[in-house]
């Protein structure tokens, strides 16, 4: 550790100037802001599209395996590879950071210092460190969330109408069980650190899952009993829809949208999002931190049918809590004091979940990824900070566990000091076409955009052969 930051143990860590008890982002406070940001989604979620979806890829020739799903740890802000998980302690001073190394249960495989449990599970995991993140960039985050490096919002105005995985399952696959959405984006304090469904159309778009007890509550004068007289259904629908300000976010019904309300009348999805009806043994496994509840709930959502759950690990609404420019330039802080409180609650709400997805016999079914938009810069202290690293596109770490694929394996290298791909580079298609392959959407299916071309939903990329 460099002399001059031995004394950081006594200083503020890095949430406390994110103000962590204050609300921030999207904060829905009427019952009509909630069912404007929770119900987009509602139109890919009845049991109707959901067998109708499955017959489909049944003719194809290509039936869907049931009850698959993904997890997706967003690290919005990009976080750091050097310092976490392709460390180089053989660097010089500049480069290699202030972290110390562990060795894994994979032989020949370091850590960083801080990630202990996850040192310990790496039969169970596997890491990439060759990700080629060029294109990327975050708010928007849209280039790693839909593998298309022209989702960059910055310098293409057309980027926020590619989809995102998320909507790309929801489209083409559906929940695995009726009743339930298909995706749900949690912790959304910026709509801005997620990818949404673009050109798919807004009934695609992943449901908001934050305060989810409002959103169940129905509006004024429609009631349970009423929305069960069938006679009545329709006008009351009509009128849900005129209070969500016709924005698009539900469908007319038709002989599809029968269930479409099925998340507010019926109780799977409202019991699926009560975190009460875990055991409390259970609760208390995953902590009280508010990233390790909503990874609990993002487990309990998977295991009653949602087929993408995103989960941004972040603490503030601006570019992301993993964004660590340096200690003197807040709010982001450096690697000591900003990256350094998060990993022990990130390597804890980790290992927790996959462990407890393993207890469960849900660890083959749920693929687990843990990424950001990007790593960070080789040479630390970058824009004249104490001992921060800047955004760089150029190369990236991410983690994943599950999904019935092959682990216990390191995937790819960089160069000695962390800055350049050296072997087994690996894109933003890559990954998609291993997830698409893993829920059973094929790659070679299309979407239109506003000229009616046809777009592939994977352009460039085949499932990592190293993984299948």
């Amino acid at each position: 550790m460099p002399a001059d930051l031995s004394h950081a143990r006594t200083h503020r860590h890095a949430f406390t100037y994110m103000n962590p008890r204050v609300r921030e982002g999207l904060n829905a406070v009427s019952r009509r802001s909630m069912l404007k940001a929770g119900l987009a989604g509602v139109g890919g979620l009845t049991l109707p599209e959901l067998l109708r979806v499955r017959a489909q890829a049944a003719a194809s020739g290509r039936p869907m395996s049931r009850n698959k799903s993904v997890i997706l740890l967003w690290m919005a802000g990009g976080p750091s590879h050097v310092d976490m998980w392709d460390p180089k302690p053989d660097a010089p001073s500049g480069y290699r950071g202030p972290f110390k190394t562990i060795p894994t249960k994979l032989p020949g495989v370091h850590l960083c210092e801080h990630l202990p449990r996850q040192a310990a599970l790496m039969d169970k995991l596997t890491i990439i460190r060759s990700m080629d993140c060029r294109g990327s960039n975050h708010q928007p985050n849209t280039v790693m969330q839909t593998a298309n490096v022209r989702a960059e919002p910055r310098t293409n105005p057309e980027a926020k109408m590619y989809p995102g995985f998320a909507s790309i399952v929801a489209r083409h696959r559906g929940p695995s069980a009726a009743g339930m959405p298909p995706a749900v984006h949690l912790n959304v304090r910026d709509r801005t650190h997620f990818a949404w469904a673009g050109y798919l159309g807004q009934q695609y778009n992943p449901f908001v899952g934050d305060n989810v007890s409002k959103l169940f509550q129905l509006p004024g004068e429609l009631t349970m009993d009423r929305l069960r007289n069938r006679q009545t259904l329709a006008q009351q629908m009509d009128a849900l829809r005129r209070d969500v300000d016709n924005s698009g976010a539900v469908e007319a019904l038709d002989r599809f949208g029968q269930q479409a309300f099925d998340l507010v009348a019926g109780g799977a999805a409202q019991e699926a999002f009560d975190l009460s009806k875990e055991p409390q043994r259970v609760v208390e496994r995953y902590g009280p931190h508010d990233w390790a509840r909503q990874a609990l709930l993002a487990r309990r959502l998977v295991e009653r049918g949602v087929s993408y759950v995103t989960l941004d690990l972040s603490n503030h609404s601006a570019s992301g809590t993993w964004d660590t420019h340096g200690d003197n330039i807040p709010p982001y802080g450096g690697i000591w004091n900003g990256l350094r409180p998060l990993l022990p609650v990130f390597d804890h709400l980790f290992s927790t979940l996959i462990n407890d997805l393993g207890e469960r016999g849900l660890l083959d079914d749920v693929l687990v990824i843990a990424m950001g938009e990007f790593g960070r810069t080789p040479e630390i202290g970058t824009q004249g900070s104490t001992d921060g690293r800047n955004h760089w596109p150029y190369v990236s770490s991410i983690t994943l566990a599950g999904g019935g694929f092959r682990h216990g394996q390191v995937i790819g290298a960089t160069d000695r000091f962390g800055g350049q791909i050296a072997e087994r580079a690996l894109t933003p298609g890559d990954l998609a076409a291993t997830i698409f392959h893993h829920l059973g959407v094929p790659v070679d299916v299309t979407y239109e955009d506003h000229q009616r071309r046809p777009r592939f939903v994977v352009e460039h990329g085949e499932p990592i052969r190293e993984l299948v």
